[in-house]
């Protein structure tokens, strides 16, 4: 898990210098390596690593418009991802999805750009895994705003009613966009809606990936043993704007500072150490690791070719 988190939050902070080549002095969101709009998840790492350790490749993830650590912790190829971004032929999509639709079946993963889609396909999935008589689970991360979404309601409905092995992990970062979530969200955490549907609901707090293992845990378990849903909130934190450019004239200057006090990622290696897990030295091997793979990444998708113009004829799909 935190060889994991170490590689999410690297793998964002070499995007936030990527995405900005290019834009600079007066911003221009169609220009550099990295076209188009991009959300990162620095700081959200555990809600990602929480609960696809307990996963295999044949269990289903779909994420949202901020997929970059749910990919990364659900094994998908980071070669192909970072090309894919890139704008690539040797992209996940062939360059013709981008950061935001994400799609490798080989782990099962996919996302997309529209807010709260993600829960019927992933429901979708725990069907096909009932009807086959499988025991794999289907997993979709959703930020608390999409919560608020009728497909949020009418999946959990469905899944509740047919008794799926759905875990839906709603990330609170406080905002939607730029609306704070006491102003958009009736009840105090997401989980509480489970008892509206008659599914366990479980909330972490604190941004921890321990409890959020502990969580996931049980209910992945519950998952397979076909004892149906779970709705699992964890309060995260958002270190970055909504989509980089971001004014973020919605919190106060101070609100981030004191958040990265409190990072995961530094919490969980103190523990590591503290327990005599591992030592400095494999901490610093991990680090120096999980940073390799990153850079191989990016300069895959640096040395990679663009799609030839003719390319976008193909693998369409029309009626």
């Amino acid at each position: 898990m935190y060889e994991q988190m170490v590689k999410s939050r690297y793998y964002e902070d070499q995007m936030v210098e990527v995405y900005t080549e290019g834009k600079a002095p007066i911003f221009n969101i169609g220009a550099g390596p990295v076209p188009g709009e991009m959300h990162l998840s620095t700081g959200q790492e555990p809600a990602a690593v929480g609960i696809c350790v307990h996963l295999t490749k044949d269990d289903t993830v779909t994420a949202p418009h901020r997929p970059h650590h749910h990919a990364i912790a659900k094994g998908v190829d980071l070669k192909k991802m970072t090309a894919e971004i890139f704008g690539k032929e040797t992209g996940l999509g062939k360059g013709k999805g981008g950061h935001m639709h994400l799609f490798d079946p080989d782990v099962k993963f996919s996302c997309g750009g529209i807010v709260a889609a993600g829960i019927p396909h992933a429901a979708g999935a725990a069907l096909a895994s009932k009807m086959q008589g499988r025991d794999w689970v289907a997993v979709a991360f959703i930020g608390e705003g999409a919560a608020n979404a009728g497909a949020f309601h009418e999946s959990l409905n469905l899944a509740a009613l047919w008794n799926l092995p759905l875990i839906v992990v709603v990330e609170d970062n406080s905002y939607g966009i730029s609306v704070p979530k006491a102003s958009s969200t009736a009840v105090a955490s997401n989980d509480l809606r489970a008892a509206a549907y008659g599914i366990s609901g479980a909330y972490v707090k604190g941004n921890d990936p321990i409890a959020m293992y502990k969580a996931s845990e049980e209910a992945v378990a519950r998952a397979r043993a076909g004892q149906g849903p779970t709705i699992i909130e964890i309060e995260t934190h958002r270190y970055l704007g909504h989509f980089q450019g971001d004014p973020e004239l919605y919190r106060d200057k101070a609100e981030v500072p004191g958040l990265r006090q409190l990072d995961p990622i530094l919490k969980l290696r103190n523990m590591l150490l503290e327990a005599e897990q591992v030592s400095e030295k494999e901490i610093e091997k991990i680090e120096k690791q999980a940073k390799k793979i990153v850079d191989e990444a990016y300069q895959f998708a640096r040395d990679s070719k663009y799609p030839e113009p003719e390319s976008a004829l193909k693998d369409v799909f029309t009626s």
